[in-house]
């Protein structure tokens, strides 16, 4: 007998972005392969974004929700106890899959199930030089990137929920996404780890993924990842790795070849001077890389300017929470409470 293929539920959880919305409908209707449905859950959007779902009625399997706004791990719980599929399907607003995207999935699956899965992220030519800019220095081997660009990782690989999947059985076990606002979703791919499941990443299930539109933002965005960290690794000290602390490191080794440089003109020193000529060289590779990437040399420059911000905001992130948790023996809630949901 036949096994019953695989139905999937596609949630979206969404607030305002109606542009993007439109644009992730769009290309879910071009899926080639079509047996899943669409739950588009509205996060408490001034403007309810029930008219553009309505324009895709004929053309998706699609369910609306509207609901107060609680943040996107309980708007993701919220439309998996909605779902009808068996396997759940993450998708941020500002991201567009390729025509391929669900069949990827589906072949992945078959040829070796798992309960979890996350899929890369690339920019697309149509992007302005800031959001490719953003992609390099968030998805590039010379950054902290290189699994989100889809390449392979040594250990457990943590799904990202811009691009994640988890089959019904699991978020039944897990009770899908926690407390958190920041870094719900590697905090909830840990939760499956200790729940004794499996992640993988689907390389050719990639996705095109706008990301932030402006510097500000994407500074204020990785300055939160930098302060989930900590919190994250007080929750799971069983998959804490050194590598967390690399954004930190490099922001105080910037300081410190600066301030070696600056001395060696009063104590005439070359040989100090060799950690500031090594950090040229980071910046002259990563220059390089971005625009060979994009083949742009505003790019290039844009690049630098990007992977600078995600280290420092990042790394001051890191330090701050650590300092919080670790050292003073803070509670998250109390020193870090928008990183929580109040409910």
């Amino acid at each position: 007998m036949q096994q019953q293929p695989l139905f999937f539920s596609i949630i979206i959880a969404v607030y305002e972005r109606q542009d993007e919305l439109t644009e992730l409908l769009t290309s879910l209707s071009l899926q080639t392969n079509t047996y899943f449905e669409v739950v588009v859950v509205d996060d408490g959007s001034q403007n309810p974004l029930k008219p553009i779902c309505e324009q895709f009625e004929s053309q998706l399997q699609l369910q609306y929700f509207y609901k107060t706004n609680s943040g996107p791990g309980k708007s993701r719980n919220y439309g998996m106890a909605k779902a009808k599929g068996d396997y759940f399907i993450f998708l941020d607003s500002d991201t567009i899959v390729p025509t391929h995207y669900m069949q990827s999935i589906v072949d992945e699956l078959n040829t070796s199930y798992v309960d979890a899965f996350g899929g890369p992220d690339d920019a697309d030519d149509s992007f302005t030089d800031t959001q490719k800019a953003i992609t390099y220095s968030m998805t590039s081997f010379l950054t902290t990137g290189g699994i989100r660009g889809g390449k392979k990782q040594i250990g457990k690989f943590q799904p990202r929920s811009f691009n994640m999947g988890i089959s019904r059985k699991a978020y039944e076990i897990t009770g899908g996404f926690a407390d958190l606002r920041v870094g719900e979703d590697p905090d909830l791919s840990m939760r499956l780890w200790e729940n004794g499941f499996d992640t993988r990443l689907f390389s050719n299930s990639k996705v095109v993924h706008k990301r932030r539109t402006s510097l500000k933002k994407f500074a204020k965005q990785v300055y939160q990842f930098g302060v989930a960290r900590p919190i994250l690794n007080q929750r799971h000290p069983n998959y804490v790795k050194l590598t967390f602390w690399f954004p930190s490191l490099f922001l105080l080794g910037t300081l410190f070849a600066w301030l070696l440089f600056a001395l060696s003109f009063w104590f005439n020193g070359l040989f100090i001077q060799i950690p500031f000529y090594l950090w040229i060289i980071y910046l002259l590779a990563l220059f390089g890389g971005s625009t060979l990437r994009f083949r742009s040399v505003k790019v290039g420059i844009l690049a630098v300017l990007t992977t600078f911000i995600q280290f420092f905001n990042y790394g001051y992130g890191f330090l701050k929470a650590y300092w919080e948790i670790f050292i003073r023996g803070k509670n998250p809630k109390t020193s870090f409470p928008s990183h929580f949901h109040t409910d």
